[in-house]
């Protein structure tokens, strides 16, 4: 029988089936932090604050406009001089394009602790500093593989009906759920929004409608007089 999304003890069951320390760590952060994989593979030691039990990740799906600082056209990342106006732009793009957009994420004890392990350990890469040393291809197979070990079900989409295998992004869907279902309230979707690095407040509703709160609290209301 298929689903919308994994509950939080089959994410565990998930975790348990991974037979290397990093990728239990993988699929524990992707979990925990509710980031994308490409984010979690861009995290380095240095972006770890054990002190205050942060890390810093760089939002990857940002999207860059350019445009000349002159006549405001539009410009592509490779354009040294304005299409419209003619003005030499390679500087004004070469520091748009080092802007990036960061956000601080707090970090729970289990998770820090396995991360001091893993890096005690030597995983990082000792050049890059990354903490993982893999492809998103080879991030979505272990994730893939430990699902079938643990014998997950497949996933649903809700919306278009299609039927998912366990993936690293599945794993974000789990933990915004989570969150929607522990606090649906204005404030709780503002700070989950914040913390997945929505860009609308849109996208995250969607994980209210998943969770199903939204249908319950409808259907509450009819029976309690709309209170």
């Amino acid at each position: 029988m298929t689903k919308a999304y994994l509950e939080p003890d089959e994410v565990e069951r998930l975790e348990q089936a991974a037979e290397y320390l990093r990728d239990r760590l993988l699929i524990r952060l992707l979990f925990h932090l509710g980031c994308r994989v490409s984010e979690a593979l861009g995290i380095k030691a240095g972006d770890i604050d054990f002190k205050q039990g942060l890390v810093t990740i760089q939002h990857l799906k940002q999207r860059i406009r350019l445009s000349c600082p002159e006549c405001g056209a539009r410009l592509g990342k490779g354009h040294k001089f304005c299409p419209v106006c003619g003005r030499k732009v390679e500087k004004a793009v070469a520091n748009e394009k080092e802007h990036r957009k960061f956000r601080v994420l707090p970090l729970d004890e289990g998770t820090l602790k396995m991360l001091k392990e893993y890096i005690g350990r030597g995983g990082a890469n000792t050049r890059t500093k990354l903490i993982f040393d893999l492809s998103r291809h080879r991030a979505w197979q272990i994730v893939k593989e430990c699902a079938g070990k643990a014998r997950l079900p497949l996933l649903v989409n809700a919306e278009s009906g299609k039927v998912h295998n366990v993936s690293p992004h599945r794993l974000r869907d789990a933990f915004a759920v989570m969150a929607v279902k522990q606090n649906d309230s204005g404030d709780g979707i503002r700070l989950l929004q914040e913390h997945l690095g929505h860009q609308s407040i849109t996208t995250t509703m969607r994980y209210r409608k998943v969770s199903g709160e939204e249908q319950k609290e409808w259907y509450q209301k009819l029976w309690n007089g709309g209170k």
